[in-house]
């Protein structure tokens, strides 16, 4: 009896190839220019750096590029299989985009004696989340480490200063905030100039450990 013959296989089509063979950039550099920048930012207000009068304009960065752009990072990072910039760069973008809803929509509706606890909680409530991603951040790189380590006490630093009314607490916190912008920048800035020059030009001293 002859044996069934099978349909040859076809050869697939130049565009087919091209599309099997792309693959997407890293989106963590763009994630991290934008939290850096809006983060740096808001810090110099925090710390009493610049006058207050001009703190409105950290509203369009957080809109634009500490929330769209580093929401959009995230769910690139979904493409790529990267759970960690997938959570990370989602929900910072997330957190700027209702940082920025919070000052346009809602605060002007919490009474003036709540306001502090309710920010307070709103920055605990960040910390923690921060906290938790700084353990799984000592399996990524060191330079992405020291952001969420840095990130964590400027979380924490904030909290304290809000829930409690604590002006230096703030600056404080302000402070540390301009450090966690500053290990932002580097990390984006070595993960930009490492791919466009194809070499480890500035390091970000890797920890995982196979």
């Amino acid at each position: 009896m002859e044996a069934a013959r099978t349909a040859p296989e076809r050869e697939p089509a130049a565009g087919q190839r091209a599309v099997a063979a792309w693959t997407p950039a890293d989106p963590g550099p763009l994630g991290l220019a934008g939290f850096a920048m809006t983060t740096f930012v808001l810090s110099m207000f925090n710390a009493k750096l610049v006058g207050s009068g001009g703190e409105p304009v950290v509203l369009g960065l957080a809109l634009a590029y500490g929330g769209i752009a580093q929401l959009l990072a995230g769910m690139w990072e979904f493409r790529t299989g990267n759970t960690f910039g997938a959570v990370a760069f989602s929900s910072f973008g997330a957190f700027w985009l209702s940082f920025w809803a919070l000052n346009v929509f809602f605060a002007a509706k919490i009474p003036p004696a709540d306001l502090g606890h309710a920010v307070g909680l709103y920055l605990w409530a960040w910390a923690i989340f921060t906290t938790y991603m700084f353990v799984a951040s000592l399996r990524t790189t060191g330079a992405v480490a020291l952001v969420f380590l840095l990130l964590a006490a400027t979380f924490i630093l904030l909290g304290a200063g809000n829930s409690g009314a604590h002006e230096n607490v703030i600056k404080w916190g302000g402070y540390v905030g301009i450090a966690t912008a500053a290990a932002a920048w580097y990390a984006s800035f070595a993960a930009v100039v490492n791919s466009t020059f194809t070499r480890t030009i500035l390091p970000v001293v890797p920890l995982l450990r196979r």
